[in-house]
């Protein structure tokens, strides 16, 4: 059954005013000094929305570094710590791999202050809380699941033989991965890594649980969400920016040939 042309193009204005328009106004109301109802326009404009959110009071830009740290190395250990349970179930090596998908993706029905408040607990004993480690750690939960089923579908019989033909030719284990596993399954691996990047980044009730004294970019963000929508508006913005260059970056990596 193919769908009529003007039945398409409605879906897709639908769907951009419903997910474009909304980011629209962050970049008008950043600068919107004053902008008061019914107004269309703001009546001043002024970057006092930047000059706060970038001030040492709020503490955006060690926010910013302590966000970009803490995903940049979940997202590395996730990838790590996920590639041998995806090639498992990619190569349909795991006997009961509904229960196994479902088991691994059982931290993703669980809320994210409830994980974070039950490890919090614990990493005050261990000297965890209130450490970038300590927040890392409990982004892991949340970032794996993502991890190991976007890369899994990446694996198969495909990889297999290509692997096994770099052996004959006398290639080692680490040269096989480098040269050929990374490269077969760079669409998923780009794919799997931008997921938990962008998990990571966006955590807020584990990195409140667990980092609450720590400066980072969604703790720093929701305060000013009602009390000040300029503020917020700048800082999401900052928000916005690693996430979308992150975004590029996958899609370029996943488009490269094989």
């Amino acid at each position: 059954m193919r769908l009529s042309p003007r039945l398409v193009r409605g879906v897709t204005a639908i769907l951009v005013i419903t997910y474009v328009v909304p980011f629209l106004a962050l970049p008008v109301r950043v600068f919107a000094n004053q902008w008061r109802f019914p107004a269309i326009a703001p009546q001043e404009w002024g970057l006092r929305g930047w000059n706060y959110a970038l001030s040492p009071g709020v503490g955006a830009v060690q926010a910013l570094q302590n966000s970009l740290l803490v995903a940049l190395a979940v997202t590395a250990v996730g990838l790590v710590v996920g590639w041998p349970a995806a090639r498992a179930l990619g190569e349909g090596r795991v006997r009961r791999p509904i229960a196994t998908v479902t088991l691994v993706a059982l931290p993703l029905l669980v809320p994210q202050y409830a994980v974070g408040t039950g490890l919090a607990a614990w990493f005050i004993r261990v000297g965890l809380a209130d450490r970038l480690s300590g927040v890392a750690l409990a982004h892991l939960p949340y970032v794996l699941p993502y991890v190991v089923l976007l890369l899994a579908p990446g694996f198969g019989a495909r990889v297999k033989a290509l692997e096994e033909a770099a052996r004959s030719l006398g290639a080692g284990p680490l040269r096989r991965i480098l040269v050929v596993t990374v490269p077969a399954v760079l669409p998923s691996l780009a794919t799997a890594a931008l997921l938990g990047f962008l998990v990571s980044w966006s955590q807020y009730g584990t990195s409140l649980a667990v980092g609450g004294g720590l400066p980072m970019l969604p703790l720093v963000l929701v305060p000013f969400v009602g009390p000040d929508p300029q503020v917020a508006s700048a800082l999401a913005l900052l928000l916005m920016a690693p996430a979308v260059a992150a975004l590029v970056v996958a899609l370029r990596a996943a488009r490269e040939p094989i």
